[in-house]
């Protein structure tokens, strides 16, 4: 017997992106079966997870939050987070049910909550570190790093977020998952083809990312048997198959194959079928099951920062800024002496991004020179700032030219970055039982 049409509702690429509100309320009216949205990633670098908090402030996500909570209302359905608070570690999770439980009482509803903790022990983690096994590119890891971490979390697949599901909970707040295991749970539960449902995850994860409207929000991914199909629901927006095609690159080194908890799947025999000029359909993605395992990921504290900006416009500087930068931090060095602080100059507008592959062309106009600097403590760090703070005013090159003077764009130059975080591991933990670590919990709200 086929498998009944599953119709997830995506309002966007992530919570705190914002969408469109005549698409979402035209994905509340087509019925759907399931709303999911993302909550986080490691984009914006290891100080969440280190910290286990969330980068978007807690008023905007509220308000976010409690529009998705109303639409769940209206739908009738679940709704499902993944990556809570941005790191999803415990803390984060904890977070956004706090604001769960404020959203519900100004509304004077009552719901079902499931939290997925997805959290690891990093001294537990580290006694048992021979189990793991390294990823391409990893880090060298010993087990003494990750016991220094200070929040270690495990990607939960469509196993454990469909365990949250099976619960009968009508909101889920995931602790970090990958981004599309809270799209192929519910259909994966109920029969559909696994290669369909995380075919059709890994395009819809973004929302209309996978549209011609990339900002305009809110989709449909409906699947069924082994067919998915993707409906954009802003107006002028439109998923061709190119479009949908394409997102197998997104945030994937491989545009054939996808490596998921209990296997990977291949889309080398998918085939992308226009509709109605809006809407595209598509089969042939296969699943290959594997050993299961899931991927880790974590942070530890790595000293804290400062930071100073200076703006150079001299010609002859930015004409030789590598050999500017590198007699800066000489020089900068020299002055330091005894006071240990780790320096770095991102050069803003010529390879800040890129670094040593930045292609190479004439010296730009205008450079921002971003000094960071890295301490044991947070007044070490300043300090290092402040005694660099005159080179990154009047440095120049050669001893024999006349004093140069650039700019600084802020007054106090130096900025306090706070604690520091960085990302420990790249790789994956073989389970037993797909649940083993993770913990589940039903809350009535």
């Amino acid at each position: 017997m086929p498998s009944p049409r599953t119709r997830i509702l995506v309002p966007a690429g992530a919570l705190g992106l914002g969408w469109d509100a005549a698409a979402l309320r035209a994905g509340i009216e087509a019925g759907p079966d399931l709303i999911a949205i993302d909550g986080g990633s490691t984009d914006s670098g290891p100080s969440y997870l280190g910290r286990g908090v969330s980068k978007y402030s807690r008023a905007r996500t509220k308000a976010d939050w409690a529009e998705l909570v109303a639409a769940r209302a209206g739908a009738g359905c679940p709704l499902v987070i993944g990556t809570a608070g941005t790191c999803g570690a415990g803390p984060a999770v904890d977070w956004l049910l706090d604001i769960t439980r404020e959203i519900l009482a100004e509304r004077g509803e009552r719901a079902r909550i499931a939290t997925l903790h997805c959290d690891r022990d990093p001294a537990a983690l580290a006694r048992d570190w021979d189990r793991t096994r390294a990823l391409d590119g990893a880090p060298d890891v010993a087990a003494a790093d990750v016991a220094a971490c200070s929040h270690v979390v495990a990607l939960a697949g469509v196993e454990q977020v469909g365990a949250a599901l099976a619960t009968g909970a009508e909101i889920v707040i995931c602790g970090r998952a990958t981004d599309t295991a809270i799209l192929a749970a519910l259909p994966i539960r109920r029969g559909a083809d696994p290669g369909a449902a995380w075919h059709g995850a890994k395009v819809a994860e973004c929302g209309a990312l996978c549209t011609t409207h990339p900002w305009s929000g809110a989709i449909l991914f409906d699947v069924e048997g082994d067919v998915f199909e993707i409906t954009p629901l802003a107006s002028g927006a439109r998923a061709t198959p190119r479009s949908v095609a394409a997102h197998m690159l997104y945030e994937n080194a491989d545009p054939i194959r996808l490596h998921e908890p209990g296997g990977w799947l291949d889309v080398a025999a998918a085939r992308y079928e226009a509709l109605d000029g809006r809407r595209v359909r598509v089969s042939g993605g296969v699943w290959h099951p594997a050993p299961y395992a899931v991927k880790l990921e974590g942070a530890r504290p790595s000293g804290f920062g400062a930071a100073s900006l200076a703006v150079i416009r001299d010609e002859a500087v930015l004409a030789d800024l590598d050999r500017w930068c590198d007699t800066l931090l000489a020089a900068a060095r020299e002055r330091l002496g005894a006071h240990e602080a780790e320096l770095a100059l991102l050069r803003m507008g010529r390879d800040a991004v890129l670094g040593d592959v930045e292609p190479k062309g004439g010296p730009p106009g205008e450079a921002g020179i971003l000094l960071k600097v890295r301490a044991a403590t947070e007044a070490a760090a300043m300090e290092a700032a402040r005694i660099v703070n005159p080179l990154l005013l009047h440095h120049s090159a050669d001893p024999d030219e006349p004093m140069p003077t650039f700019a600084f764009p802020l007054s106090p130059p130096e900025m306090p970055l706070g604690a520091q975080h960085e990302f420990v591991l790249h790789h994956v933990l073989p389970l037993d039982d797909p649940m083993d670590g993770f913990r589940l919990a039903v809350h009535d709200a």
